[in-house]
């Protein structure tokens, strides 16, 4: 019960920073939102992207799920939250940005690279992290006497770059693109040593956004 208690105390903060007389933002927001930016997250508790970015509520539409995967785009009965999402930001919100926010120490990647997360049979969880194989595959075989560490780290890494690859094949997500009216983004948060890194298509690498 101590940690409901703590979250009711929280709220008590959260409503009399922003909903007091001095703090108009809700009055605005009970409008309707317009946020520019979606962000497609991880559901790790130490990496929540209105935390590590400091927003306001409003700034980002954001979507967390295992390991921040985006599945390819496909047309069949199944119940997609991610592509749902994807579709509402895109097509109703008009987003300018979407940034796919991968970290260090994802467990999810982790489960993938250690073979657990098919140990279970066909769970949730299983078919979930499939996305990702491609990415382990490619890790196993390029870094095959790298040390576990090392193949981790660049799998977290290669799993954003398949997701912003997933990402174009969205009808609506790629005209958008062409039409220059969207741009995606490669984050890597790494819990180690608190950076955030972009990916940078010029260079095939991550590089530094913030140092200090």
């Amino acid at each position: 019960m101590r940690d409901i208690e703590r979250f009711i105390t929280g709220f008590r903060s959260f409503r009399k920073d922003y909903f007091g007389p001095d703090d108009p933002l809700f009055e605005t927001l009970r409008h309707g939102q317009s946020p520019k930016t979606m962000m497609i997250g991880c559901s790790d508790s130490r990496v929540d992207p209105a935390i590590l970015t400091n927003c306001a509520p409003g700034d980002i539409f954001t979507v967390r799920n295992i390991a921040n995967l985006v599945p390819p785009f496909e047309k069949n009965e199944g119940l997609h939250g991610v592509s749902a999402a994807l579709e509402y930001a895109v097509c109703s919100l008009r987003v300018e940005h979407i940034i796919v926010l991968g970290h260090s120490k994802c467990g999810g990647i982790d489960a993938l690279m250690s073979g657990e997360y098919g140990k279970e049979g066909e769970g949730f969880v299983s078919r979930w992290m499939s996305i990702a194989e491609p990415v382990r595959e490619r890790i196993f075989k390029e870094l095959a006497k790298k040390a576990p560490e090392l193949q981790h780290r660049a799998a977290e890494q290669a799993s954003i770059l398949l997701s912003l690859d997933n990402l174009r094949t969205f009808p609506f997500i790629e005209r958008r693109l062409s039409e220059g009216a969207l741009s995606l983004h490669g984050w890597y948060f790494d819990l180690g040593q608190g950076e955030l890194l972009e990916y940078d298509p010029e260079t095939g690498g991550f590089k530094k956004l913030s140092a200090n």
